[in-house]
Order: C-alpha cells, then sequence, then structure tokens
C-alpha cells in the first residue's frame, strides 16, 4: 500500500505538555502511556496497546473486565465514568487497598 505510514502501537507526537515515562497521556481521542521523558512540544512517544500498572484513585476497586478511565486532573485512573476519559479495561482485581490496577489499553 503506498498510504500506509505505520503499524500504530507506538506513536510519536508533539507533547503537549512536560511529561515523563510512564505518565497516562490523554490527547483529544488519543491516548496511552508515554514511552520516554518529554519536555512541552518535544517529540513523544506514545504506547497505544499493551496492559500497563497504571496508578490508581485509593479508594477504588477494580475487578477483572471492569472499564478503566483517566482523570486528567489527579493524573490517576479510576472506576468513576463521569467527566473521565475510558482508556482500558482491568485484568487483575486491584482491591480498594492497592496502589496501582493492571489495565489493557484499548
Amino acid at each position: 500500500m503506498k498510504n500506509y505510514i505505520q503499524k500504530g502501537d507506538n506513536v510519536t507526537i508533539p507533547a503537549p505538555i512536560a511529561v515523563a515515562s510512564g505518565d497516562v497521556l490523554v490527547v483529544g481521542d488519543l491516548h496511552g502511556v508515554v514511552a520516554g521523558d518529554a519536555a512541552e512540544d518535544e517529540p513523544c512517544d506514545l504506547v497505544t496497546v499493551g496492559v500497563f500498572s497504571l496508578p490508581k484513585v485509593g479508594a477504588d476497586s477494580f475487578d477483572v473486565g471492569d472499564r478503566v478511565h483517566f482523570d486528567s486532573a489527579t493524573k490517576l485512573v479510576t472506576s468513576t465514568a463521569s467527566g473521565n476519559v475510558h482508556i482500558g479495561t482491568c485484568v487483575k482485581i486491584a482491591v480498594s487497598a492497592s496502589a496501582s490496577v493492571e489495565t489493557k489499553l484499548v
């Protein structure tokens, strides 16, 4: 195909803000996990597929198959859908006492 660019598992975009490796980044309808540190407006490699351990809101708990959302204000994943972006699905039970949830990006 003459118009094929790349597989798309990782994409390089200009960082809209300064980001660190492992951060969740949401830019419009695009979301993923940052592969390396980048300053604002520098190229940023964003991993858009895979399973990641992501920091979560402490009070939230997740069962396998639950939707995982990202709260851009707290920079944490949450079970609260309202006002947050759906970024993935829980693949391992996470109790409220845990600090993270294993999330398959969608």
